[in-house]
């Protein structure tokens, strides 16, 4: 129910599930990144879209080990990758183009993290008239606790209840498990 609605194609955003930024405290990481790879999997059989976004700034510098992708997931050179410096993956980046040029309208978003990127693209694909799902089980956080933050599983969870339900005038958020995902 895209307000985009020349635009019937799901794509899946991999959002900076790159070594800097999945931290080994990150609660399932190796589930979250299996699931990913589940779905990158699934996506390309159906000739879905896979849209890797990268986040750079001052610790995670172009080209350094930080800055990669886990090597446990594997972009193929046809797959586009965004480069970000946001926390909104639209924000100063060329993804509105990509997703435009391949009549995608929904989105379903993988990443990492939770509380800063995954939930910041989230809300900026609805505002944008996107509908925008969530895989539950596919996203993850670091621990954040020392800073005031909720315990992470705590995080993961609240977000997954919150954009359950989030909706706009011809969009809609909502939550998926992996196993339910379909392109």
């Amino acid at each position: 129910m895209t307000t985009l609605p020349e635009r019937p194609h799901t794509a899946l955003l991999v959002i900076d599930i790159q070594n800097g930024v999945m931290a080994p405290s990150s609660p399932n990481r190796d589930a979250v990144i299996a699931n990913v790879s589940t779905l990158i999997d699934r996506a390309r059989a159906a000739g879905a879209p896979v849209v890797w976004i990268q986040h750079e700034d001052e610790d995670l510098v172009h080209g350094t080990e930080p800055w990669e992708y886990v090597p446990e997931l594997k972009r193929l050179g046809t797959e586009p990758l965004v480069a970000k410096s946001f926390r909104d993956s639209f924000e100063d980046t060329d993804l509105e183009s990509v997703l435009a040029e391949r009549g995608v309208g929904r989105l379903l978003v993988t990443g990492a993290q939770t509380d800063f990127c995954v939930r910041s693209t989230l809300h900026g694909a609805l505002v944008r008239g996107y509908d925008a799902t969530l895989v539950a089980d596919a996203h993850t956080t670091e621990d954040l606790t020392a800073y005031g933050a909720p315990a992470p599983e705590q995080v993961i969870a609240h977000t997954n209840l919150y954009w359950s339900g989030q909706h706009a005038p011809g969009r809609r958020g909502g939550t998926v498990n992996t196993a339910d995902v379909t392109f």
